[in-house]
């Protein structure tokens, strides 16, 4: 989050917290957090722990989501007017799944 130091737990929390307001705005009605079941996107459950993302097969990690989230491979739109605090936010989020 902030290179060379480190944040204190209440930063974390409401970055998290962020990011799941951000997702419930714009990913929810695709994507499901509770599982790995398809919606109609790929269900994000554990997604940092798996080896590679459904949609592309690329690895899992923050470039690569970050990536998939400004300029999706499928049928997502894509979400470029994110800022990066919002899509570090969003990466947060996700990584409690």
């Amino acid at each position: 989050m902030f290179k060379g130091r480190v944040s204190p737990v209440g930063s974390v929390s409401s970055l998290v917290g962020e990011g799941e307001k951000l997702f419930v705005q714009n990913c929810s009605a695709c994507h499901r957090t509770d599982s790995t079941e398809a919606k109609l996107g790929p269900g994000l459950k554990g997604l940092f722990k798996r080896d590679t993302m459904a949609s592309t097969g690329q690895p899992v990690n923050d470039e690569t989501v970050r990536r998939q989230i400004q300029s999706p491979a499928k049928l997502m739109p894509p979400f470029p007017s994110l800022i990066p605090q919002q899509m570090d936010a969003l990466i947060a989020y996700l990584k409690t799944l």
